[in-house]
C-alpha cells in the first residue's frame, strides 16, 4: 500500500501529473487495496449513460447495423486504459449496481459489507476493473451485466437498492434521480414567488423526462408540456397522464420547437432538457419565456452553444447545468416511481422493450 494520504475527493487515486480531480484524470489507480476512507464494490451491472451509449452505437454502425462485438470491445478498452468508464467523445459514463465487499475503517458512507447498492456518482470518476470480459453483455442495452470491482471515495454517494422493487427498475431510476429533484427545486421557487409556472420537458417520454414531469406537477407547476420526437412516444406519454399537453416536435429544429411549445400553452417558464441528442440548445432557449429558466440534464448538451446561442438571441434566461446531485434525490425519485403509476408504466415498458431487443439480437 502506498503511503500517499487519502483524500475524500479521490485525489490519491489520480495517476496524472500534475494531479487533477478524478473526473478530469486520464487514468486512475485501480488497485483493490483500500485507503482507510474507501469502499470496494463487487460490480453486478453497469448502467451506461444514454448519450455515451448512443455515441458508441453510432461509431460502430455500418449501413444501419451496429457491430455489437466492436462496441463491447471499445467499452473494455476504455475501462482498461483509463481505470474508469469515461467515453472519450462524450466525456460521460454512467453508474453501477453491486454489493459492498469491503469497507475502510474511516469510511463516512454508512455502508456495510453485504449491502446491495447503486452508486450515485459518475463512472467517469469511479476506479473500475472489469474481470469477466463483459461476456454476459450483448451490447444492445445501456445496462451492462459484468463482474469486477469498483472503489468509492469518502465523498462518493451510494444508495442501498430497495427490496420492494425489481433491481433493473431501481437501477434505471437511480441513474437519472438528479433530474426530478432539481426540477422540483426550480419549480417550487417559481411557485413560491409568483403564479404557478408553465413547465416544458424535452424528452418527456424518457426516463429523466417522465420523472421530471411528475416532479414538476407535484412541485406546483400550473401547466406541464411534454415534448417527444414521434407519435408513438406521444401516445405512451398521453396514456401515462403526466403532462397536460403532449406535442411532437424535433428538438433540433429551433423554430419548430418554439412554435410547438407555444401552441401547447407556452412559452415555458421552466424548460427541462432531457434528450440524449446534440443540437437542442437553440430550440430550448427560444421556447422559454423571458426571465425563465432552462435546465440542461443531457450530456449531449454543448454548453458553449447554449451560452453563445442565448447571447445571440438576446434571450434573458437563466441556464442551469443539472449536475446529478441534490440532497435526498434518490429517495425522492423512488417515491415518485412508487406514487406515480404513469411513471412506472413508462419505465417498465422501456425495460421490456430493451429485453425484447436483446432476446431478438441473441436469436439473430
Amino acid at each position: 500500500m502506498t503511503t500517499r494520504p487519502s483524500d475524500p475527493t479521490g485525489l490519491h487515486r489520480v495517476l496524472d501529473v500534475p494531479a487533477v480531480l478524478p473526473q478530469a484524470a486520464r487514468r486512475l489507480d485501480t488497485r483493490p487495496e483500500l485507503w482507510p476512507d474507501e469502499v470496494r464494490i463487487r460490480v453486478e451491472k453497469l448502467n451506461l449513460d444514454a448519450a455515451s451509449f448512443r455515441q458508441l452505437e453510432r461509431t460502430h454502425a455500418t449501413a444501419g447495423e451496429v457491430d455489437r462485438d466492436a462496441l463491447r470491445a471499445q467499452v473494455l478498452e476504455i475501462v482498461a486504459a483509463r481505470g474508469k468508464m469515461q467515453n472519450p467523445e462524450t466525456g460521460s459514463g454512467g453508474m453501477l449496481v453491486g454489493t459492498v465487499e469491503e469497507v475502510g475503517p474511516e469510511s463516512p458512507l454508512g455502508l456495510a459489507v453485504g449491502d446491495r447498492v447503486a452508486t450515485l456518482v459518475s463512472l467517469t470518476l469511479t476506479p473500475l476493473v472489469i474481470e469477466d470480459g463483459l461476456r454476459g453483455w450483448d451490447g444492445r442495452s445501456e445496462q451492462v451485466p459484468c463482474d469486477g470491482y469498483a472503489v468509492l471515495f469518502g465523498r462518493s454517494i451510494a444508495a442501498v437498492v430497495p427490496d420492494d422493487l425489481p433491481s433493473d427498475l431501481s437501477l434505471s431510476v437511480m441513474d437519472v434521480c438528479g433530474a426530478p429533484a432539481l426540477t422540483a427545486r426550480v419549480v417550487e421557487g417559481y411557485a413560491r414567488s409568483s403564479t404557478a409556472p408553465t413547465v416544458a420537458v424535452i424528452g418527456g417520454g424518457g426516463k429523466s423526462g417522465s420523472l421530471s414531469l411528475a416532479a414538476a406537477r407535484r412541485a406546483g407547476a400550473g401547466r406541464t408540456i411534454g415534448v417527444v420526437p414521434h407519435e408513438r412516444e406521444a401516445e405512451s406519454l398521453r396514456a401515462a397522464g403526466l403532462a397536460d399537453e403532449v406535442v411532437v416536435a424535433d428538438a433540433r429544429d429551433p423554430i419548430g420547437l418554439r412554435d410547438a411549445v407555444a401552441a401547447a400553452g407556452g412559452p415555458a417558464d421552466v424548460m427541462v432538457v432531457c434528450v440524449d441528442v446534440p443540437g437542442c440548445e437553440g430550440g430550448a432557449i427560444l421556447a422559454t419565456a423571458e426571465g425563465g429558466t432552462v435546465v440542461f440534464f443531457s450530456m449531449a448538451t454543448s454548453f458553449s452553444a447554449a451560452a453563445l446561442g442565448a447571447e445571440g438571441l438576446a434571450a434573458d434566461v437563466t441556464m442551469l447545468v443539472g449536475n446529478g446531485y441534490v440532497p435526498g434525490h434518490a429517495t425522492y425519485a423512488m417515491d415518485l416511481l412508487r406514487a406515480e403509476a404513469g411513471v412506472r408504466r413508462l419505465f417498465e415498458a422501456r425495460l421490456a422493450a430493451e429485453s425484447v431487443a436483446a432476446e431478438s439480437g441473441a436469436a439473430g
